[in-house]
């Protein structure tokens, strides 16, 4: 099974991009952030992608998420919802047999830190009860924090800046361990200082790779187990992000 997260920054100037990404990549599960579009601007060619169930659910020009998932992998349309705290086209899930996906986009918390803070707290609530269910679950997305010094290159380290803040970092550890959840990514290259999914648009920091990591897939241990790679595909696109393909044995 493989499974993709990618913050697009802006379904509707990228579709062709993501359209292209994955007819070549075939990811089973695709999580896509920031459409920037509302259901009725999302293009259609992303909407008749061959083979997928798609949902979309967005606001115009702001925040969003996207879900499409193989139909060789459900054969019937998944369940899709949104939990309660799910407050601006943040988050939206898939039930696909026993396994729930989850597409998300939490805030960056420029504009409302408290807000951001509030949001990883509820998401750790919301993963511990599948945890608590024995339930399995994969939370992709942009979390808009850097787990660790290692995630952000040494350029870039501002400890005080938003996204690297201590007590952002101390929420994803908490979502971590109150879900039984596991960064696929890490787990797999745990020593990779330069696995970093989002650059400034600006000095060549991309093609310089000087960025930090963002974009991650956490999933279930038992499913975690089974990951066999989870890259940063930094050479696609046009995005200020890369897409991270998770695939599992």
């Amino acid at each position: 099974m493989k499974i993709a997260t990618w913050n697009v920054n802006g379904v509707r100037a990228r579709h062709a991009q993501v359209v292209e990404w994955a007819q070549r990549e075939r990811p089973d599960v695709i999580c896509l952030q920031e459409l920037k579009a509302t259901v009725d601007q999302v293009p259609a060619p992303l909407c008749t992608l061959d083979g997928y169930w798609c949902y979309w659910h967005g606001y115009k020009a702001y925040s969003g998420v996207g879900l499409q998932v193989r139909r060789e992998l459900a054969a019937e349309q998944p369940e899709f919802s949104h939990p309660p705290f799910d407050l601006e086209s943040r988050i939206v899930t898939a039930r696909i047999g026993a396994l729930t996906v989850a597409s998300i986009y939490v805030p960056n918390g420029g504009k409302d830190y408290a807000a951001k803070l509030r949001f990883l707290e509820a998401l750790a609530a919301y993963a511990a009860t599948f945890r608590a269910a024995g339930a399995p679950l994969v939370l992709c997305g942009d979390f808009n924090v850097t787990r660790t010094e290692m995630d952000v290159h040494p350029k870039e380290r501002k400890p005080e800046v938003i996204g690297q803040r201590a007590e952002e970092r101390a929420l994803i550890q908490q979502l971590l361990d109150q879900g039984g959840l596991v960064d696929v990514a890490r787990l797999l290259e745990p020593d990779n200082a330069e696995l970093f999914t989002w650059w400034a648009p600006w000095r060549q920091m991309r093609q310089r790779n000087i960025g930090w990591r963002l974009d991650y897939v956490f999933a279930s241990a038992e499913l975690a187990a089974n990951a066999k790679s989870c890259p940063s595909l930094r050479e696609v696109g046009t995005s200020d992000h890369a897409p991270v393909v998770a695939t599992f044995g």
